[in-house]
């Protein structure tokens, strides 16, 4: 009996062991397949549950003018976000943001119930939000710095600088365009949580695949003194004249650099909520025009390297009545010539006089010349929107076709392909690949990269562009000629008009009412500096070019030679056209030294229009004067007035005016 006990006890004890046993081995088995099998999945279950992570943009780069003035920068914003894992009343909690940031309660509701670890409630708000949030101290909701963008002169060039989102992604015009360079690497922000969600610790984990090229600054060619005052012009010109809007163009013609580039009516990249893609469409390259009489330049400068004819050539012109086929072309304001010679021809714009030429070219050459300019093609400027214009192929051009062409309808041209081409013209025949950006530089503003000018090709020569310059410079200053309103006192000026009736796709013709008036001329027309580009939009007042575009040219030009002491002066003869950027120019542009000052009669008061108040600051240190600033953006007003004896006390009070 107590053999069977000791018998039994010991199969008892042999169960209960072999259970032990199956027991460790299940859970041995389970540690390594937690540990080792299954280890990395579990460990990421386990971060997600005790971590948040949370992308933080950098800081875009900077975007400055030529001379080193901000156009674009990056200033810290407060941003709302919330972790919904501690917020313990999601009703309540909503019901205060709501009334906090102006939101909707039902949104912030929804957001802050998701069983997620964060979510975003508000970006980049007023510091006086951010304050009443910081102050409510509601659980489980945060305030992050986040770089915001900002553009300190508000409308100026918006067009061309355009504007970057949220995201520090850049939507439009050069911050989209140069993106990859501007915007910084992304890092993140980690914190970790315990089982109650209270936040244990913060840090910054740095992105590992940096590239060096990123979050660099941009140096534009755009001058943003020039920049203003042709906003300024060309808005006062749109207002009284009525007109639908406007475009204005100034370029360098020796390097292809854009100096300003302007459309009216403006709008702020600051604040671009309720407008729609049509209000920042930069219309200076996307719009494609009919360049009305503007486009005769360039058949005569064809016809004249062509040998087809000469300045003294005279064309009968029908006295205002040529028929072509069944089409009858007739002069603008219903004028009536008789012979005129080609010189005249240009100066008094005659459509008969340029139809004849074109009959004389033939289509196929005035086709190559008109290619060759560099319409019917992107001019190479590298923004994003770029239109190559309507150009149709020569066979099928009709001889009414290359009429209607040689004075500018039946082609349509983008209003930067047609400066391109004008300062072809002024560059002795060279054309030059347009610009907008001088530099890309890294955080230090140290050099990354310099641009150089870049001919495209000679498209006629030397001699035969000052041939067409002097016929344009007679176009401004002959009496009667048909740009004598965008003449400056002591600088030759060549240009040319243009009135180019609309098309109305309604009726399928042209239109008697609405057209776009014009101007463009550089000077000084022995060595042609500065070509600028006017075009107003369906002016209500004045539509005629020679009226309405060619005194906003000469505003412009005159505040050029006045007030920016550019250097820009008559000469004795044109000098050989050339491809110039010095690295020591650069290195001044990048430093913001400016090397074209010149000497001022010490005694008189100088003028600080324009200028800002950096430049102001330098001026009057290097006279001595102590300026009394009031204001921030560029000077406006000042007193004493410029040329003014400088007193004993040497005092000037200067306004400065930001453009909004």
């Amino acid at each position: 009996m107590a053999s069977d006990s000791r018998k039994w006890l010991r199969m008892r004890l042999a169960l209960i062991m072999g259970v032990f046993l199956v027991l460790f081995v299940a859970l041995l088995s389970r540690a390594f397949q937690l540990q080792v099998l299954s280890g990395e999945e579990l460990q990421k279950l386990a971060r997600r549950q005790h971590t948040a992570t949370l992308p933080l943009h950098p800081e875009r780069g900077i975007i400055y003018d030529r001379n080193g003035e901000k156009l674009a920068v990056s200033v810290l914003a407060d941003s709302v976000c919330a972790d919904p894992g501690r917020i313990t009343d999601p009703a309540r909690a909503s019901r205060r943001i709501a009334s906090l940031l102006n939101l909707k309660r039902e949104e912030v509701y929804k957001k802050i119930s998701e069983p997620k670890s964060f979510c975003w409630l508000a970006r980049k708000i007023p510091p006086q939000q951010a304050a009443l949030v910081e102050a409510a101290g509601i659980e489980g909701v945060f305030l992050i710095k986040e770089p915001k963008r900002f553009y300190p002169n508000g409308q100026l060039a918006a067009h061309l600088i355009g504007f970057a989102g949220f995201d520090a992604e850049g939507l439009e015009g050069i911050e989209k365009r140069y993106d990859g360079y501007l915007k910084g690497t992304p890092e993140k922000l980690i914190w970790a949580r315990d089982a109650k969600g209270k936040k244990l610790f913060l840090h910054v984990e740095p992105n590992k695949n940096h590239k060096a090229d990123e979050g660099a600054n941009l140096v534009l060619t755009i001058d943003s003194r020039i920049q203003y005052l042709v906003e300024t012009h060309l808005k006062e010109a749109v207002q009284s004249k009525e007109a639908k809007g406007g475009i204005a163009i100034v370029m360098d013609p020796k390097t292809g650099e854009i100096l300003a580039m302007a459309n009216e009516k403006g709008f702020n990249p600051n604040n671009i909520k309720g407008l729609t893609p049509d209000a920042w469409r930069n219309r200076a390259i996307t719009d494609s025009v009919d360049p009305g009489s503007t486009f005769k330049p360039f058949l005569v400068a064809a016809a004249l390297e062509e040998g087809i004819i000469r300045e003294s050539d005279s064309f009968y012109c029908e006295n205002g009545y040529y028929k072509i086929g069944s089409r009858v072309i007739r002069e603008a304001a219903r004028k009536r010539h008789g012979y005129l010679s080609v010189r005249e021809i240009l100066k008094y714009s005659s459509n008969i006089g340029t139809a004849k030429i074109a009959e004389k070219l033939g289509r196929e050459k005035y086709y190559s010349y008109i290619k060759n300019f560099g319409f019917g093609a992107k001019t190479g400027i590298g923004l994003y929107g770029e239109a190559a214009g309507v150009l149709r192929p020569v066979k099928q051009w009709s001889p009414v076709d290359t009429a209607a062409i040689s004075f500018g309808q039946g082609i349509s041209v983008t209003p930067l392909q047609l400066i391109c081409a004008m300062s072809a013209i002024a560059n002795d025949g060279l054309l030059m690949k347009p610009s907008v950006v001088r530099a890309i530089t890294d955080k230090n503003n140290n050099p990354v990269e310099i641009y150089q000018p870049e001919a495209l090709r000679q498209v006629i020569s030397p001699a035969t562009a000052r041939r067409v310059t002097s016929m344009l410079t007679q176009v401004v200053e002959a009496k009667d000629g048909t740009g004598k309103n965008a003449h400056i006192v002591d600088v030759s000026v060549a240009g040319k008009t243009g009135t180019a009736q609309k098309f109305d796709f309604t009726r399928g013709a042209y239109s008697s009412e609405n057209v776009r008036t014009s101007f463009i001329g550089f000077f000084p027309a022995a060595d042609p500096q500065v070509v600028i580009l006017v075009i107003l939009d369906e002016p209500q007042h004045d539509k005629w070019g020679g009226v309405a575009a060619a005194p906003v040219f000469r505003d412009i030009s005159e505040q050029i030679l006045n007030r920016f002491k550019t250097g820009i002066r008559e000469v004795p003869a044109v000098q050989p056209a050339a491809v110039r950027l010095q690295m020591a120019a650069a290195e001044r542009m990048l430093t913001g030294e400016d090397s074209s000052d010149e000497e001022d009669d010490p005694s008189l008061m100088p003028d600080f229009r324009g200028m800002t108040i950096r430049e102001t600051l330098k001026l009057a240190r290097s006279k001595s004067i102590e300026p009394e600033i009031s204001g921030s953006g560029w000077a406006v007003r000042q007193s004493p007035a410029p040329g003014s004896v400088i007193g004993k006390k040497r005092i000037c009070k200067i306004t400065f005016e930001i453009k909004n």
